[in-house]
């Protein structure tokens, strides 16, 4: 870990923040005594939030037979912990402003490997759903992070990645001097996510460290890894799909142990919730 941006991120004053509700709603369900009507009140604080909220918890992918209409019935029909992870979604949204095409790129891109992560992780049963979801939601926050920062620097390297085609994270090494995993890791460290995101976050390119013996921790990096693959195979917030990427030799499917009839399934359950969504998550 790069020890000047290490401090450079966790004393910085004018980075994005999590809106408070967000905060409040992972800190509420922590504890052992919340209940919906507490939930709903935090929710509903913030009136942007609980829109979107309820129109997320009515898309397709919660799969609801009836329309949810109030945050109560939301934390009922869906659970404490789904209610956590759409809170988180739909606040973090209000993170990625301005939101012109880098801004709209990075969010599909976020939200579609959340949806990816979220669908692997239902597959192989190792993980927490929600916990996937989120995995996936943030695993590039680190890119909202450094175009906040460094603006100008940040899109000559989107430019670099559409005007030549080269690969972002070879782009990246030749304006930074540090990537967007790092910088992510470190921004969900100074805002207090835990250290099971974190890891991920950092090691979402490299795959999980090899002397981390914790086998929930390297199953959810390899999800959100693969999550955010499938994104690439789709050109999902990327300039075209990636149509010539073989998951199968992929190390996050080799270590999930997944089959090729797997892989294809989930691919195209993916695709198919990601179209069928996409407009509720937006």
């Amino acid at each position: 870990m790069n020890r000047e941006l290490e401090l450079a991120i966790m004393s910085a004053s004018d980075l994005p923040t999590i809106p408070a509700v967000a905060l409040k709603v992972m800190q509420l369900i922590e504890s052992e005594n919340a209940s919906a009507e507490q939930l709903a009140k935090v929710v509903a604080s913030d009136p942007a939030v609980a829109a979107r909220v309820l129109k997320i918890s009515n898309s397709s992918f919660y799969g609801c037979q009836r329309q949810i209409q109030t945050l109560p019935h939301a934390v009922m029909i869906l659970g404490m912990s789904t209610l956590k992870s759409l809170v988180v979604a739909a606040s973090l949204k209000q993170v990625y402003h301005p939101y012109g095409l880098t801004e709209k790129m990075l969010w599909e891109h976020s939200f579609g490997a959340a949806l990816a992560a979220r669908i692997i992780a239902r597959e192989v049963r190792q993980v927490s759903f929600e916990e996937a979801f989120l995995g996936g939601l943030f695993h590039d926050i680190g890119k909202i992070i450094m175009n906040a920062v460094s603006n100008q620097q940040f899109q000559e390297v989107m430019e670099c990645c559409y005007n030549s085609r080269v690969p972002f994270e070879e782009a990246e090494q030749q304006l930074f001097s540090y990537t967007h995993s790092e910088v992510g890791g470190l921004v969900i460290k100074k805002w207090n996510f835990p250290e099971l995101l974190y890891r991920a976050v950092l090691d979402h390119h490299t795959g999980p460290v090899a002397d981390n013996d914790d086998p929930y921790q390297a199953a959810f990096t390899n999800i959100v890894s693969l999550a955010d693959l499938f994104c690439h195979r789709f050109g999902i917030g990327i300039r075209e799909s990636a149509e010539e990427l073989d998951l199968l030799q992929s190390f996050p499917v080799q270590q999930l142990g997944l089959d090729e009839p797997s892989v294809e399934r989930l691919l195209q359950e993916f695709i198919e919730t990601y179209e069928k969504d996409k407009g509720s998550f937006g």
